[in-house]
């Protein structure tokens, strides 16, 4: 083998398993293809992996396949290794020929309004809620229906009720955890 002689000995090593030879090989060959491909996937192309991240799939695939390739040459596993990132860059232009661009969907055209599902939950829940609070005594159902249903403040619950605004807060406090407990029921 002619291979450059530590690149050749780098692979014999990761052949025999050495996991330390595959992370030198890596670490000596990553760098020089980054450079080597830089800008050689058009930005129109990328998707989800940028240049980089597509060397590095190649250069751990590639290395996965090298056991019964006999490199010949000075810079032959180079070599190799960029012919395998060039048909990888290929390949996402076949891709993107086939498929197009992808664009994200306009948020305009996006329904505003709740889905089927959405609604058909939320009238299970507005059900489940009127038939708990059916079953609350009248206080506590006043509380909930001043607040909840008709937005008033504690203040305004405190003068509804004759109590002060933080016994107010307290008692709707006290009223919502006794619906929600019988909402769990039902």
């Amino acid at each position: 083998m002619s291979l450059d002689a530590s690149s050749g000995r780098l692979l014999a090593r990761y052949r025999l398993g050495d996991a330390s030879a595959l992370a030198q090989l890596v670490g000596r060959y990553l760098p020089r293809l980054e450079r080597w491909a830089h800008g050689k996937l058009p930005r129109w192309i990328r998707t989800h992996a940028d240049t980089p991240d597509l060397v590095q799939d190649v250069l751990i695939r590639t290395l996965g396949r090298l056991d019964g390739l006999d490199l010949q040459g000075q810079n032959a596993l180079g070599a190799y290794f960029r012919a395998a990132v060039k048909n990888r860059i290929r390949d996402e232009h076949r891709r993107f020929a086939r498929g197009g661009a992808s664009e994200p969907l306009d948020a305009a055209i996006a329904d505003a309004r709740p889905s089927p599902l959405d609604r058909a939950l939320e009238g299970e829940r507005r059900e489940r809620y009127l038939a708990a609070l059916a079953e609350l005594d009248g206080a506590d159902r006043e509380l909930i229906v001043g607040h909840v249903e008709l937005n008033y403040t504690h203040a305004q619950l405190g003068c509804m009720t004759g109590r002060t605004p933080n016994a107010a807060r307290m008692a709707l406090q006290r009223a919502i955890g006794r619906l929600a407990a019988r909402m769990r029921e039902i």
